[in-house]
């Protein structure tokens, strides 16, 4: 079983004592109820550190809706099993007393990539997540923090915080894990019904054969609005989101010639999904 630890004194005591010997060392952020896509971050980790942390935190500043915080999944003793296989050298689990201790007042807050999409359906919500990063990498003292892409929105908001405040930290985003059918793997995934699983893959479907369509020379809006029409006609309650922004700002883009990414947001079974790729 990978050793838990709870202290930030206990975790920067081991830390400190790598970090003299030499090695470096890799942080994998996560919030749990880890799957196969949360062990690809761990293996890349792995590959390029001597030492790899693996930190599980249902963070509540990053939840504007406290039911979705109640919801969501939680499975210390599993994740730990799995970690185990990897292996991580540690798992860091902290209570939210040790992350937010009483008097605690400060936040990180990031503008630019942080407001759109996730930013306007979410308000708080990037401001939980930059706040609680910031404070993994200098508890951690990782030299490499390791995200995946499927949250296309957090790793530009990662980016750009440790561009600005100059943290001695190199970010790492890695490619989207995806099930069998093309859907993103998610600890959101274990809440569908078998029936919302089985439609849930038109998600993916949809953004691709429209960013294929705008390839070949379809007009982005009317791309856009057929992939909605696809995911409400396989049984999505609501499309919150299909937006088709450059890859780097997240603001509106035209221009074929930058990279973009389609990102997109919408609800199936009650649980809300996000996704984004290439275009």
């Amino acid at each position: 079983m990978t050793p838990i630890l709870r202290t930030v004194a206990e975790l920067r005591a081991l830390a400190r004592g790598w970090k003299a010997a030499g090695e470096t060392i890799g942080v994998v952020p996560t919030m749990g109820a880890l799957h196969e896509g949360h062990l690809s971050l761990v293996r890349r980790a792995r590959a390029e550190c001597d030492r790899v942390i693996t930190t599980i935190f249902v963070n509540p500043m990053q939840f504007n809706n406290p039911e979705d915080l109640k919801k969501y999944p939680r499975s210390e003793e599993a994740d730990a099993a799995l970690l185990a296989t990897v292996p991580a050298d540690l798992l860091f689990a902290p209570t939210p007393a040790e992350v937010y201790p009483e008097g605690f007042v400060s936040k990180v807050s990031v503008s630019g990539v942080a407001e759109p999409l996730e930013g306007r359906m979410r308000p708080g919500h990037f401001d939980g997540v930059a706040t609680v990063v910031t404070k993994l990498f200098g508890m951690t003292l990782a030299d490499r923090g390791y995200f995946g892409q499927k949250d296309w929105q957090q790793l530009q908001v990662v980016l750009a915080l440790v561009r600005d405040l100059n943290l001695p930290i190199e970010i790492i985003g890695c490619e989207t894990v995806r099930e069998a059918d093309g859907l993103a793997m998610s600890s959101r995934n274990v809440r569908l019904t078998p029936e919302g699983r089985a439609k849930a893959p038109v998600f993916y479907s949809a953004l691709t054969a429209s960013a294929a369509d705008i390839r070949a020379g379809q007009s982005d809006r009317m791309a856009i609005r057929e992939a909605a029409e696809a995911m409400r006609n396989a049984g999505f309650e609501r499309v919150e989101y299909i937006e088709l922004r450059d890859a780097g700002t997240l603001m509106p883009s035209d221009d074929p010639a930058r990279p973009r990414r389609m990102l997109a947001a919408a609800w199936i079974d009650g649980v809300r999904l996000i996704d984004n790729i290439p275009v």
